[in-house]
């Protein structure tokens, strides 16, 4: 039997993630302003940079302190050699006495002495090495000068580092002893640490330096970024009056013209998209600015349901007006029409001379849209006799409408030519809604049996069958139905739409 090391759902294993890796992410906040992010970027490179530079200050200052220790202490120990040669070929100690005894008064000197070729002390005084240090270790020449560096015991003093200087006394090519002098390393030490603190001082002054320039040059260069986040969520809230007034000749400022000049094309945009709206209703102008690519003549097939109002007897109203006050009741009624459509969730598909053609379940889908739609021309006979009412008060002429209502499968999309194009209906459907609307009497809606018999119609109205008519192209006669009013369960909505739209607030 095969055992797999795989999942058994086929997946790849995930690997946790390191604790670290968990912890860093708990702890790592969810937004880093980029002045920080400037800052500790600069003030990073300055702090690496500073450390860089001081530590290279500090080994060079050491190579120079230990030089010149080492020159100091060689050309002393080189001129105690030179003055014993003399005095070792001659044996006189009192003479090397004297000697190594003036050199270690000398107050950087803490020891002095002569040997001999066994290096055996001639004459010493002071702190010097231990016999042992001062044999070669093999690897090192007799007769070559060396520096020995030692710790003397606690029992000799305070001093801790001690630099021997040890030189051969040569007489032509032979060795006849040695001299040691001894130095104290303190004074290498001391000038060291004050390097050191000078350095460090410099240090964490340009550091401090670097962080305040940091920040304030991280707030600078992230400034005109935050006037574009500003300006982003003002854009984004609807302002788009927002514009950035600061100029600049960099980068950051062709971004602010670019900025501006988007701004200005959307106040276009929006401008025309509102304008737009008013052409077309809301729903279709907002699905072709979202399909704006796939804007081309044709439709689908949708199960929707047309509405055609117009008024009864406008020729003979339009004779007794002016054409502005013609225009006026027109506006005046259509605007009625267009909030009652939308209180009940439906398209004005278009006006036509008195005429408005009405559409509910597209381009929008409504399940209820044949309900809605009887629903709605029951609101517009409704609007019509309270503005009668209102009419007969100021001594001015009623307006009646008739309506007739079907639904059925229509072809809902764009049609005309392609470079003139309009959202519509067409069908059989659509048809028999206009031809019952020319059979509607004054204040009367005529809807179709079909209509009336679809479950979700017949038992929210009021209506009553008007018998059938003889329509021309039609094999068989249409029965057709009156529509008194909506069941009693929905008229509190009717009425709270028709307060509403005669209030000029429209509907939700």
């Amino acid at each position: 039997m095969e055992v797999s090391g795989k999942p058994r759902d086929g997946g790849t294993a995930a690997t946790a993630p390191p604790p670290w890796t968990r912890l860093l992410r708990r702890w790592r906040p969810a937004y880093v302003p980029i002045a920080w992010k400037l800052a500790f970027v600069i003030t990073t490179l300055i702090t690496g940079g500073m450390t860089l530079l001081g530590l290279v200050i500090i080994d060079n200052q050491t190579e120079l302190l230990r030089e010149q220790m080492n020159t100091f202490g060689g050309a002393v120990t080189q001129q105690l050699a030179d003055s014993s040669k003399e005095l070792v070929l001659s044996d006189d100690i009192l003479g090397l006495m004297v000697q190594v005894t003036n050199l270690e008064s000398r107050d950087s000197v803490l020891g002095a002495a002569v040997y001999n070729t066994e290096l055996r002390p001639l004459a010493a005084t002071g702190l010097l090495p231990p016999p042992t240090l001062l044999v070669p270790d093999g690897r090192d020449d007799a007769r070559t000068s060396r520096v020995i560096e030692w710790e003397p015991s606690p029992a000799q003093g305070n001093e801790r580092e001690i630099m021997t200087f040890v030189v051969p006394i040569r007489f032509d090519s032979v060795t006849a002893g040695y001299a040691a002098v001894s130095f104290s390393k303190r004074a290498m030490t001391q000038a060291l640490q004050q390097t050191v603190q000078a350095v460090a001082a410099a240090m964490a002054l340009m550091i401090l330096l670097g962080v305040a320039v940091s920040v304030y040059l991280g707030r600078r260069l992230s400034r005109p970024i935050h006037n574009l986040m500003d300006a982003s969520r003002a854009i984004d809230s609807g302002d788009y009056s927002y514009r950035i007034q600061e100029r600049r000749d960099d980068e950051i400022g062709y971004l602010i013209e670019a900025f501006n000049s988007m701004a200005d094309s959307l106040v276009e945009k929006r401008q025309v998209e509102s304008v737009f709206s008013r052409f077309v209703s809301p729903s279709v102008a907002q699905e072709i600015l979202n399909n704006l690519e796939h804007v081309t003549l044709g439709g689908k097939h949708v199960e929707a349901t047309a509405v055609f109002a117009d008024i009864v007897g406008f020729t003979s109203i339009a004779e007794k007006l002016s054409p502005d006050e013609v225009a006026a009741l027109l506006n005046e009624y259509f605007t009625y029409i267009a909030q009652a459509t939308s209180a009940y969730g439906g398209t004005v598909d278009k006006y036509m001379g008195d005429c408005a053609m009405l559409i509910f379940g597209a381009p929008e889908r409504d399940p209820e849209h044949r309900f809605h739609a009887v629903a709605c021309a029951v609101l517009i006979q409704k609007l019509a006799e309270r503005l009668n009412q209102q009419r007969q008060q100021l001594g001015l002429f009623p307006v009646h409408f008739r309506i007739g209502v079907n639904s059925g499968l229509m072809l809902a999309g764009n049609m005309g030519a392609q470079d003139r194009m309009q959202y519509t209906v067409v069908g059989d459907a659509v048809n028999l809604a206009a031809r019952l609307h020319n059979v509607a009497g004054q204040g009367e809606i005529v809807i179709s049996e079909i209509l009336y018999q679809a479950p979700d119609v017949c038992e929210r109205i009021v209506a009553r069958e008007a018998g059938s008519i003889k329509l021309r192209g039609k094999s068989e006669p249409v029965t057709t139905y009156l529509v008194r009013d909506l069941a009693r369960p929905y008229r509190s909505t009717l009425e709270a739409h028709l307060d509403a739209v005669l209030a000029g607030r429209g509907a939700a």
